[in-house]
């Protein structure tokens, strides 16, 4: 009896050594399936039937490890799908983090220049910012109404302390009645006067065309000379206006210092310099003379549409990326929309008759003195109906401007 029990157990110990084996088998199948030998793939295919068949069983043996196996098959299944929850967590939030980034270009603020930045870093950040001005405004151009030299000096002459719009609303009728240098020179001061009234500081603007009109009827035949050593000489002519004059009416480049000019080059750092000959002196280092005309088209046209003195469009502005001042104005993109000026926020620009660049563009011509109310048709506009916004321009007289 006892060498039958011995044998007994020792029988039913290799009965629970195979089930241990099994299941030993059945982990390396698990761990080793990438490499499917023979030898494993053969307790998988046994236990297979094994697992099915526990299920039909009635016997009270059997579910027992059916259920202990089912929880660590579960698990075991269930593992990979915690762990793939658990990597596409961190996604999810790496996603969730990711968002705020995509939407920070509205809201980014340029960090500024070093201070020790070299010349070569500051000539190529200059440059550039010049380049997508250039894209900005394919059509910048002088926005004063001339058809020669003698209109475009007095022009600019009389532009200081007003805008160009009430200039152009305004040389109409003083060139209609004083065409030219002589004519003006022989003028009546009080009827120029009169005619001068809307654009501001009429009696010594009217002292100044008359005495610059007289100096080119005396010493230069009647016509303006194409020399700046020659038109400063001139009565109310300063490098600015020289400048102006010989960049757009004889073709050759010049540096506009203006009010907008100076505050934006000190507000791109380009330049700490506030004198503006100093100013014209640094940034004329800066720049090819070739593109001297154009890069003062481009400044001024941003300092007047985009980048106002007191409360600048920052949030509308192209540029922001590359400015060291972003931030000083208006935020904000649909607040800022609501400051922009002229053609960029669906304006009048300011000359009567702009050229056709600036219209295929889609600017729109300024209205002519004496304008009809708001929601009337303005003369000469390229769209028939277009109607003439209230701040198409300041009233008559108003001397409330930005020089330049």
């Amino acid at each position: 009896m006892k060498s039958t029990a011995k044998k007994t157990s020792a029988s039913g110990t290799p009965a629970k050594a195979p089930a241990k084996k099994t299941s030993a088998s059945s982990a390396p199948a698990k761990a080793t399936a990438r490499k499917p030998t023979p030898a494993t793939l053969t307790p998988a295919k046994k236990s297979a039937p094994a697992k099915k068949a526990a299920p039909a069983a009635v016997t009270p043996a059997k579910p027992t490890p059916a259920k202990a196996t089912s929880p660590k098959a579960a698990s075991a299944k269930a593992t990979p799908a915690k762990a793939a929850s658990a990597k596409a967590a961190p996604a999810k939030a790496a996603s969730a983090k990711a968002t705020p980034s995509k939407a920070a270009p509205t809201k980014i603020t340029p960090a500024k220049p070093p201070r020790n930045e070299s010349h070569t870093a500051l000539v190529r950040r200059a440059r550039r910012i010049n380049r997508e001005l250039g894209e900005v405004y394919p059509y910048a151009h002088p926005e004063l109404d001339f058809e020669n030299p003698f209109q475009l000096v007095v022009a600019t002459v009389l532009s200081a302390q007003t805008t160009d719009l009430r200039v152009n609303q305004t040389t109409p009728a003083l060139f209609g009645k004083y065409p030219t240098p002589e004519d003006l020179a022989a003028a009546n001061p009080e009827e120029v006067e009169e005619i001068l009234r809307p654009t501001g500081f009429f009696r010594a603007k009217t002292k100044s065309v008359i005495g610059l009109s007289k100096a080119l009827r005396d010493d230069f035949g009647g016509e303006v000379p194409g020399r700046l050593e020659d038109l400063v000489k001139l009565p109310g002519v300063g490098r600015k206006t020289a400048f102006v004059v010989l960049g757009n009416a004889f073709g050759r480049p010049g540096i506009t210092v203006d009010t907008h000019f100076q505050r934006l080059v000190r507000r791109w750092q380009w330049t700490d310099q506030t004198e503006p000959d100093k100013i014209e002196a640094a940034i004329g280092g800066l720049f090819p003379k070739s593109e001297w005309t154009m890069l003062s088209h481009h400044v001024i046209f941003h300092g007047r549409r985009i980048c106002h003195a007191r409360k600048p469009a920052c949030g509308a502005c192209p540029i922001a990326p590359l400015c060291p001042a972003y931030g000083e104005g208006e935020t904000d993109p649909e607040k800022a929309q609501k400051l922009l000026k002229y053609e960029k926020g669906g304006f009048p620009g300011q000359r009567l008759n702009p050229p056709q660049s600036y219209l295929d563009a889609g600017g729109i011509p300024a209205p002519p003195l004496g304008a009809p109310a708001p929601g009337a048709v303005v003369p000469g506009a390229s769209a028939p109906g277009a109607p003439v916004p209230a701040s198409a321009g300041p009233a008559p007289g108003s001397p409330a401007r930005e020089a330049g």
